[in-house]
Formats: C-alpha cells, sequence, structure tokens
C-alpha cells in the first residue's frame, strides 16, 4: 500500500467505460433493453461491473469495470447488445481509482 493511503482506506484500481448513445437510441433501445439489462445484472452478481448506468437525455452512459487492462474492460463492453444494435455507437476507457476499504478489495483485481 502506498504511504499517503492511510491504513484504514485502498485504492482499487478499476475502469470506467464512457459510451455515446447513437443518434437512433430513442428508438433501438426499447427492443434490446432486456438484454443489456439482464446482463449488466449477471455482470454486477458476478462482482465484474461495479457500476453502471446512463444519463437520462441519452448523450453518455457509464459502465465501471473490474479487470486486469483498459483493453478487458472494452472488451466487456464491446459485447454488449447495445454496441451491436446500435445504442451504443463509440465506447471510451479510462483507469480510475476507486477508494474503498480494504474488506472490499476482491482478492485478484487489488492495486
Amino acid at each position: 500500500m502506498s504511504a499517503d493511503v492511510p491504513a484504514d482506506i485502498a485504492i482499487e484500481t478499476i475502469f470506467v467505460v464512457e459510451a455515446t448513445y447513437g443518434p437512433d437510441a430513442a428508438e433501438i433501445r426499447p427492443r434490446v433493453r432486456p438484454e443489456h439489462l439482464a446482463r449488466i445484472a449477471e455482470l454486477r452478481d458476478q462482482g465484474i461491473v461495479v457500476e453502471a448506468g446512463g444519463y437520462t437525455d441519452l448523450s453518455t452512459a457509464l459502465v465501471l469495470i473490474r479487470a486486469d487492462s483498459a483493453e478487458a474492460a472494452l472488451a466487456i463492453a464491446r459485447d454488449d447488445i447495445y454496441l451491436s444494435s446500435g445504442v451504443w455507437v463509440e465506447l471510451r476507457v479510462k483507469p480510475f481509482g476507486r477508494v474503498i476499504r480494504p474488506a472490499e478489495l476482491p482478492t485478484a483485481t487489488a492495486s
């Protein structure tokens, strides 16, 4: 653990995937949304997705993902029905330092 982080705090590196909604997202989304939400819920249950949601203006969505690399996080997002159906048209990823308690650290993805 870094010397500048108190002993009762941990920083977990996760990845934030930002997805841009396409121009036809409002029309396409209703028919694929059940499949998308079921997948996100399953990934949350598995501890892979930490949080997910979209801005209500359908501009962008954020998916916070536990993965070994940015490429692995993007691969998870690329497998989503929203991307293949055109609800999302662009994905970007950045590492994010999530402040948590040490007891919350998953064993395989702690940093």
